[in-house]
């Protein structure tokens, strides 16, 4: 929903109304811009852009998604880009032009300098989700024996055309990484001193290879503000900014619960209907075929089912309180498998805490389920079952919601995205069975 300043500058710029739009953006941040241009139409995102300062505009781009990114780019010709691109980092360009149709992406590459476009190549040559991916080469790195006087002549000199200025980072006469320095540090430091005599030489860095998953664990485990990424000659390659590190949570969170539902990060709500069928329906069918081994379980079962005829409520809630635990526990782990916490091999014995955990919370549930069964048909023998029946099923959600990512994860698989297919599968078969086994063993008690 847009606030009431970005309704103001929609309908400014839907009438035509350009005069008006540099007071209303002048309390608006570019993310909001960015939002409320969604919004627009092609006709309007031309006329923002011509209306518009155009290193305000390199922030604002910066802030679109990537629809909303193809969508200004393709209004505008190649030499207005590259201008546009002369004041954005090259960690963003490079994301841009990864979007971009391959021949718009090089005919953009050869109007730019040589050194700029030889440095965007390299960015978008390694992988996606990868530490490469998401670093930027603009930052400080100074020679350890420059004195402090020499390195802030060098910070002044390359600041402007730097994202970070906060930390230096420091490098032998071979040009490897060897340590950080921070500005206050230098700042407050005798102008004689060496620059290697106050830096930091614990230096936390990745490889450009590392999962961008992986750098936000160390960023986060840290708290760090930036992060160096180095090659296997320790030469400084680029850094990752901690607004680059939150980009990353955010969207690992949201690919994690996306595929927690069985649904695809790259679908959205109002996309098209064919795209929407192809990423839901093979795990709907995957869904199915588990399904029916619960539906074999129940038919093994129809003669009793059918002599007491409250097994057929009682059973769902057994089914239902089991999944429902499982998934808790499911929760947690792949929580933990994200974070690094939790593998199989270091982690097994935890297993212990989840049965004990079935026992207790399958105790208190059975027994206030049996209580209500009993009230309501007047056969304790039933509320006995129950309460067997759910400490039973909570014991194997609580093994199942722990074992079944951690083996996921130990084959290769994505744990978030096929996790909850096999934990629904276990709570319904094994829950129907024991409740529908102690029915049987308890037939006589019951009819």
């Amino acid at each position: 929903m847009l606030s009431e300043r970005q309704e103001e500058l929609l309908e400014a710029l839907e009438s035509g109304a350009v005069d008006k739009l540099e007071d209303i953006m002048e309390d608006m941040h570019p993310v909001d811009i960015a939002t409320c241009l969604e919004e627009a139409d092609d006709e309007s995102l031309l006329r923002f852009y011509e209306s518009c300062d155009k290193e305000f505009m390199a922030e604002i781009l910066e802030q679109c998604d990537e629809e909303l990114q193809a969508r200004i780019l393709k209004q505008l010709d190649y030499p207005s880009i590259v201008r546009l691109f002369s004041n954005m980092s090259k960690d963003d360009i490079a994301d841009i032009l990864g979007i971009l149709p391959i021949g718009t992406r090089k005919s953009l590459l050869n109007m730019m300098k040589a050194s700029d476009s030889r440095e965007l190549q390299v960015l978008m040559g390694y992988g996606e989700d990868t530490a490469g991916s998401i670093m930027t080469t603009e930052y400080i790195a100074l020679s350890g024996e420059l004195s402090m006087e020499q390195a802030l002549l060098k910070i002044k000199e390359i600041a402007p055309k730097t994202e970070v200025i906060e930390s230096i980072f420091v490098l032998n006469k071979h040009r490897q990484l060897v340590g950080i320095a921070d500005l206050r540090d230098i700042l407050s430091t005798p102008n004689e001193e060496k620059l290697n005599s106050i830096m930091d030489d614990n230096v936390i860095c990745v490889y450009p290879e590392e999962d961008q998953e992986e750098v936000s664990r160390l960023v986060s485990k840290y708290d760090l503000t930036v992060i160096p990424v180095i090659n296997k000659r320790k030469s400084l390659l680029g850094i990752i900014t901690v607004d680059d590190i939150i980009d990353v949570m955010v969207e690992e969170q949201t690919e994690d619960i996306l595929r927690l539902g069985g649904v695809s990060e790259e679908e959205k709500i109002g996309g098209p209907v064919g795209a929407s069928i192809a990423k839901r329906l093979p795990w709907l069918i995957v869904n199915l075929a588990t399904a029916f081994l619960a539906a074999f379980t129940i038919s093994m079962f129809e003669g009793i089912i059918s002599e007491v005829a409250a097994l057929a409520s009682a059973m769902t809630i057994i089914s239902g309180m089991g999944g429902n635990a499982g998934t808790q526990t499911l929760s947690l782990v792949i929580r933990g498998i994200t974070l690094g916490e939790i593998d199989l091999k270091s982690s097994w014995r935890i297993v212990f805490k989840e049965i004990l955990l079935g026992i207790v919370n399958g105790a208190v549930c059975g027994f206030a389920s049996g209580l209500v069964l009993y009230l309501r048909y007047g056969n304790i023998y039933l509320g006995l079952i129950i309460l067997m029946a759910m400490i039973g099923n909570l014991v194997i959600a609580g093994i199942s919601g722990f074992l079944i990512p951690l083996i996921l994860k130990k084959c290769g698989a994505d744990p978030a995205l096929a996790s909850t297919i096999f934990l629904t599968t276990a709570t319904d078969v094994f829950g129907f069975f024991i409740f529908l086994g102690l029915a049987q063993m308890f037939l006589p008690l019951l009819v």
